[in-house]
């Protein structure tokens, strides 16, 4: 897809999709908190909350769902039920399951095309990008979790659209395609295209997403590209083995380094590089065995970050009464 941007040199496009101060209640329980960010195109912005969070309502209220008790959402410069033919600008997979299981992949494609004046081609034509071609003619109801879910991303691809709005597309997936996903959804941001995607799985968000979108009960935590979230949020430590452990130990907390794991010859340390340690260890004469530099996975940093904004939080087995 060629970009029609017609944006003076060192102007930024407006954002494709501007949500602003939204507030979702359904009776005394607000799910969603003064909530602002944007999504913009070429990128794919990954959305991250724990269960409960607001995330699928946040998307409802993007896709004119659901109504907002405040703010307001723009997609590609308009509220969502002002966009004409909407399909050709905003394809969305809410819900794999959302599917009559009597119809044949193709039929239910064509049933959304013609409800959407989208020509008859494109059904086949889709079923083709995402891999589901040998299967047009079998019916819904036989298909596996990840097969609909490659489905309902085809139905989202129908109209061409500039805008892909995916909540936890992944599910479902085997390890194939889990793989094929991530390549697919970051060619299309590639094409332009602005690519709005949930997930429960931070490995594979690490490997996706370009920016992060993080809410808790609610409310905005972070709306940061994924190098800025791992700056801020995670925590380098280098990884040490020595043949003199609590000397080396001892000299490392003089100079007010944190120390921590005491198993066999091994420990980590924060708030110091690699040299720094070598270094020390080399004045104190400890010998050194290991010095491996290791970084918080993206999982790591959204567990700290949120970890005040758990809605569900289960207890360890032995703590259960």
């Amino acid at each position: 897809m060629s970009s029609d941007s017609t944006s003076p040199a060192g102007a930024q496009d407006p954002p494709a999709i501007d949500v602003q101060g939204l507030v979702k209640a359904y009776g005394e329980r607000t799910v969603v908190r003064g909530l602002t960010f944007q999504v913009r195109s070429g990128l794919v912005t990954g959305f991250l909350g724990p269960n409960g969070a607001g995330k699928s309502t946040t998307m409802r209220m993007i896709l004119g769902l659901d109504r907002p008790q405040e703010g307001r959402v723009r997609v590609l410069g308009r509220a969502y039920p002002e966009l004409e033919e909407p399909l050709r600008h905003v394809g969305a997979l809410l819900d794999a399951g959302a599917v009559h299981p009597a119809r044949t992949a193709r039929d239910h494609l064509l049933c959304v095309a013609r409800a959407n004046r989208i020509a008859d081609h494109r059904a086949g034509e889709v079923l083709e990008q995402v891999g589901l071609a040998p299967a047009a003619k079998r019916r819904v109801g036989g298909f596996s979790l990840g097969m609909r879910q490659r489905l309902g991303i085809a139905a989202a691809l129908l109209g061409d659209p500039r805008v892909l709005i995916l909540d936890e597309p992944v599910n479902g997936l085997d390890p194939e395609g889990i793989r094929w996903l991530r390549t697919f959804l970051k060619d299309l941001a590639a094409q332009g295209r602005a690519v709005f995607v949930s997930s429960h799985l931070m490995a594979e968000m690490a490997l996706l997403a370009d920016r992060l979108v993080v809410i808790g009960r609610g409310r905005l935590l972070a709306d940061v590209s994924m190098p800025e979230f791992a700056e801020e949020h995670g925590r380098g430590r280098v990884r040490v083995r020595t043949a003199d452990p609590e000397r080396l130990r001892q000299a490392l907390g003089r100079k007010g380094l944190r120390v921590e794991g005491t198993a066999g010859d091994g420990f980590e340390v924060y708030g110091a590089s690699t040299d720094e340690i070598g270094l020390i260890a080399a004045h104190e004469g400890a010998p050194v065995l290991e010095l491996t530099r290791t970084e918080d996975s993206l999982e790591d940093a959204f567990m700290r970050m949120t970890s005040d904004a758990m809605e569900y939080v289960a207890r360890p087995l032995g703590e259960v009464a």
